[in-house]
């Protein structure tokens, strides 16, 4: 599905505005480009820390054609922390696997945002035996 190496997702341009520097406090919800291309789109995060959204990977194992695929997420509800943890699952459409992401967003001093991830991705096998390579 994806390589195996961590995700730097970097805030798209489309977001920045005028001001935009001078906050500290990093906002989830937005439009999220990679540096392989993949992008993701986050809904409003609710009073429960909950979001959901879609994501479209640039890369893939599959020859299937990629298509956009949903999330759901959980932001870690914090106070008075402005560079907050997260979790999402990312449900693929057009193959038989689970993405699950865990990160934090960081804003760097001149005022960019951006998110550290890791990812596991489990896809689907046809007997137990070949449960080792089910997991990347």
């Amino acid at each position: 599905m994806v390589q195996t190496t961590p995700f730097l997702l970097v805030l798209s341009l489309a977001l920045v505005s005028p001001g935009f520097s001078a906050r500290k406090q990093c906002v989830l919800t937005g439009r999220w480009v990679n540096d392989l291309g993949s992008n993701m789109t986050i809904g409003a995060v609710n009073g429960k820390g909950e979001f959901t959204g879609s994501y479209h990977t640039a890369v893939s194992a599959t020859r299937n054609e990629i298509q956009l695929s949903p999330l759901q997420g959980s932001q870690h509800r914090t106070s008075n922390k402005g560079q907050p943890t997260f979790g999402f699952t990312v449900n693929w459409s057009f193959s038989d696997s689970i993405t699950v992401f865990t990160g934090q967003c960081f804003v760097y001093e001149d005022g960019k945002e951006v998110l550290k991830t890791m990812w596991l991705l489990r896809s689907h096998v046809d007997n137990i035996n070949d449960d080792w390579k089910a997991t990347r």
